[in-house]
């Protein structure tokens, strides 16, 4: 700072002197509010024996200041028009110096890791490698990602996307306990540091106050979306128009007021973990939508595995190499232009609700795998514009289609996740229950060991969407009975008979 009554040389102790007052701004401000001015003071007389106040308040507040001038007033001993105006000239000096501050990290380009010609030689040769996607799931896998194969190579993948224009976005679904968080923390940890944000708790009005450009292309992983209301409805601005704006009114160096409009450019990935699927519709309708593996073989893969951790079976030092190979090998891929020479004949099933966007998000996917292939894709050059861009092939497709499935599935069915799961898991207990068709409500939360009132909202939506049918009197117990037991299974087919078949046909009519 120019001014010399301000010293700024220790931002978490910044000094200023006016005539006998002698301050010191404990802690810094913080950078990220412009509306408000929050600060520890340590006030003192210089040259007097009389003890220093220390107090927090916000010099935009005036009650608060009012307040603060006549405490100091009584404590030290001098004259209120001193105070006032030390205050007012230090606002002065701490907005100037905040703003800046932020310009400083507006202009700062990013630390990023660079790599060595041997280094960008081995990921290319990784990259390029056969099998790719094959490959890759077996190394996250290696990274300490149990199960959830499909999962994991999804959610990589989206993850990826960050790099794109047209990011994709996810949420993980599933009861409390089974993993949600853990995963997106297992396949967050393979993003570079530098282009990803992790956020546990965050205001919404905190998203306005980020750099310009400080969010571009980046992932924010959100731990819990249940503790996370505040910041919904500007995630979802950011996920759609791609930056999201605020007009916030600061005073100046002169204390006057004026508007200022503050812009967050996108586009960024958004990934986030809930139990509660019916309360994010509109965030949920912008994003894949995965539910994690709640059976019994996953459990069992999980338990061998920290068994294993438990008896110094896994090399910790081999997983985390892995990881840190995964994040230099994304840091090769750059940003390019994709075209998709065959996504006019590609279709989604009809069953599929809101097809327009799912249509949309399955188009996109297909682009994040060609992505990842950059490297096995020869580089072709418009001739009118002369544009550089690599072509989507079947393979892609194919690829995209073997993880898509799952996903359409989900969206074709009319079922909550968690109900499926629970009716699914019904229909194996009654085969293994030879002979037995009908039951009741206590019989199944005593065999599932699920409380008595989840198993009555679940059999309820069963009954009403046709899945189930009931018999017997209301004052003896009702008895249900399922409908079809194939239903899902012939869903299953008829979604993966329509993208296998358009897959197909396209390589009947490349190879003729």
């Amino acid at each position: 700072m120019d001014n010399l009554n301000l010293d700024t040389t220790n931002p978490e102790n910044i000094t200023f002197q006016y005539t006998v007052l002698d301050i010191h701004v404990l802690g810094g401000i913080r950078t990220d509010y412009l509306d408000r001015m929050r600060v520890t003071l340590k006030t003192a007389v210089a040259e007097t024996v009389i003890p220093p106040v220390r107090h927090n308040l916000d010099l935009y507040n005036s009650t608060q200041v009012e307040k603060f001038v006549r405490l100091i007033a009584e404590k030290l001993e001098i004259g209120t028009s001193v105070i006032a105006g030390a205050l007012h000239e230090l606002t002065n000096l701490l907005e100037t110096y905040r703003l800046e501050i932020r310009e400083k990290e507006r202009e700062q380009p990013e630390q990023r890791k660079m790599l060595s010609p041997e280094e960008i030689k081995k990921y290319k040769l990784y990259l390029s490698s056969p099998n790719l996607m094959k490959r890759t799931n077996e190394d996250l896998g290696k990274c300490g990602i149990i199960g959830e194969e499909n999962n994991r190579l999804l959610m990589f993948l989206i993850f990826l996307s960050r790099k794109m224009s047209n990011p994709l976005h996810i949420i993980s679904l599933g009861s409390s306990g089974v993993g949600k968080t853990h995963l997106q923390e297992r396949v967050g940890a393979l993003v570079p540091d530098e282009d990803k944000l992790e956020i546990t708790t965050l205001s919404g009005n905190a998203f306005y106050y980020f750099g310009q450009h400080q969010l571009r292309n980046k992932l924010i992983l959100i731990e819990d979306l249940d503790g996370a209301e505040e910041v919904l409805y500007p995630l979802r601005e950011i996920k759609s128009k791609k930056k999201i704006t605020k007009t916030v009114v600061i005073k100046n160096t002169k204390g006057e007021t004026k508007t200022v409009t503050l812009t967050v450019e996108g586009p960024v990935c958004v990934s986030g973990c809930t139990t509660k699927e019916s309360l994010y519709e509109d965030n949920a309708n912008r994003s894949f939508l995965i539910y994690i593996d709640e059976s019994r073989e996953q459990d069992e893969k999980i338990m061998d595995h920290q068994r294993a951790v438990a008896a110094g079976k896994v090399d910790r030092m081999a997983e985390q190499q892995m990881i840190e190979q995964f994040q230099d090998m994304q840091r090769v891929l750059q940003p390019v232009t994709i075209r998709n020479p065959y996504a006019q004949k590609l279709k989604i099933p009809t069953e599929v609700f809101k097809p327009r966007r799912t249509n949309a998000h399955y188009l996109a996917f297909i682009e994040a795998v060609t992505f990842y292939y950059q490297m096995q894709r020869e580089k072709q050059y418009d001739k009118e514009t002369g544009e550089e861009y690599i072509e989507t092939t079947l393979e892609d497709i194919h690829e995209a289609n073997i993880l898509m499935k799952e996903i359409l599935l989900r969206k074709s069915d009319d079922l909550t996740g968690a109900c499926r799961s629970y009716f699914e898991t019904l229909k194996t207990w009654l085969k293994e229950k030879k002979g037995q068709k009908t039951f009741t409500n206590s019989q199944i939360s005593l065999a599932f060991r699920t409380p008595l009132s989840t198993i009555k909202r679940y059999n309820l939506q069963l009954k009403e969407s046709g899945y189930l049918k009931s018999t017997g009197l209301k004052n003896k117990g009702y008895h249900y009975e399922i409908v079809s037991y194939e239903e899902y299974e012939q869903l299953k087919s008829r979604i993966g008979a329509v993208l296998d078949q358009i897959v197909e046909k396209l390589q009947k009519k490349k190879a003729a």
